[in-house]
């Protein structure tokens, strides 16, 4: 599996009910030719179905902060990678390049963790990323836990401009076959479970989502659409 995160419980069914008990997820970028990471079919189930697996032989991974800043195994960065398959530039496009590559180091744009085995677990991207009272939020991990509920099959989450926060939550949810389900039933499941920051605002049920060609959701597309629902604009910053 590739291109896009895989819903964890995506993975498990996958497993459970074709029987692909094989199947690896592999994370890479066409500017890194393009495989960077793949887990490998002897790997731990739940190292498979969380993670991206284990940077490949003869390539090099970091994680940094937005200053570009190493950081520690655990922590939440942008993902970077140095070695052979990292491309040479962009034709024709200086700027470009010199904002992606780095030293040497492709800048992602791929929010994720390392842990201390090497295992990379992507958990959005750096422009999802929603700041909500001061607070991160990273749409990924509130996708994964909405999607633990019974009626959903699937979720996009992304973040609207706000005036008091900056930006709030909204969800678009595509409900299973022959279900129907409430903006007070999602949210009642939500309660307790977590933290009231990630909560979305704004909830919607949807009969699809946009996607390029490839099956990536494009969310500014989904915000583009909920600003222009509820009236929204992009504040003006000094």
């Amino acid at each position: 599996m590739a291109g896009a995160p895989c819903p964890i419980e995506v993975m498990r069914r996958v497993q459970r009910d074709m029987h692909m008990t094989e199947v690896t997820i592999a994370y890479g970028m066409t500017e890194t030719s393009p495989v960077s990471f793949q887990s490998a079919t002897d790997d731990p189930v739940d190292k498979r179905v969380a993670t991206v697996g284990r940077i490949l032989p003869h390539l090099e991974v970091k994680i940094v902060d937005f200053e570009g800043r190493t950081l520690p195994v655990g922590v939440k960065g942008e993902l970077c990678t140095r070695g052979y398959s990292v491309m040479q530039g962009y034709w024709d496009d200086p700027e470009r390049t010199a904002d992606a590559v780095r030293d040497g180091w492709m800048h992602t744009g791929d929010l994720a963790t390392l842990d201390e085995q090497g295992y990379c677990n992507i958990v959005g991207r750096v422009k999802d990323m929603i700041i909500r009272g001061g607070e991160n939020v990273y749409p990924r991990e509130v996708e994964e836990f909405l999607f633990t509920h019974p009626k959903v099959a699937a979720v996009q989450v992304f973040g609207v401009p706000d005036a008091r926060y900056g930006e709030e939550l909204c969800a678009w949810i595509i409900t299973r076959s022959g279900e129907s389900c409430t903006e007070d039933e999602i949210r009642a499941f939500c309660r307790d479970q977590i933290a009231h920051y990630k909560l979305p605002r704004y909830i919607r049920f949807v009969h699809e989502l946009p996607v390029t060609v490839t099956g990536k959701p494009q969310k500014f597309l989904m915000r583009d659409a909920m600003m222009r629902e509820l009236g929204l604009s992009v504040q003006a910053t000094a």
